[in-house]
């Protein structure tokens, strides 16, 4: 296990759509292990696989719910709305206003490549959206409609 560095806007690589994760092996456990010492490290509430310069469809999201990791995920059903702050380890110094699903419902896989739906809401919700943009190239600052330094 290791602690990754975490890739900053301006890189390439936060703006590539990533590919589906085909092995779930020890290369893979090994790549979530470090992400979730990496994310515990920075204090974050999630990471994904660009952010570390992976472009695999894999991220970990770590709030009051739980330690959640999430490969090849799917959002399948959004409600709702809710408006809030947000940060982002690969945006340091910044924070923006951003709209998001209340609730979410969502399909993934674990590590063993066994398949889960997952139902989400609120602060929850927002850092499973906030993640699943980066798969595909996405930063929050992209939707942002307001946005402060901090």
């Amino acid at each position: 296990m290791a602690i990754r560095q975490v890739v900053q806007v301006g890189d390439e690589v936060l703006r590539q759509k990533c590919m589906p994760v085909e092995a779930f092996d020890a290369g893979l456990w090994a790549l979530l292990d470090d992400m979730k010492d990496t994310v515990k490290k920075e204090n974050g509430a999630g990471l994904a696989g660009p952010q570390i310069g992976v472009l695999r469809r894999i991220a970990v999201v770590d709030v009051e719910e739980g330690y959640y990791e999430l490969i090849n995920p799917t959002i399948l059903i959004q409600k709702g709305e809710q408006t809030g702050w947000e940060g982002c380890l690969s945006v340091r110094g910044k924070n923006g206003l951003v709209s998001r699903p209340m609730k979410v419902k969502v399909s993934y896989y674990d590590r063993h490549g066994e398949k889960h739906l997952l139902q989400a809401k609120g602060f929850f919700a927002r850092a499973i959206c906030h993640e699943l943009d980066h798969l595909d190239g996405v930063l929050y600052i992209d939707k942002a409609t307001h946005i402060e330094r901090v």
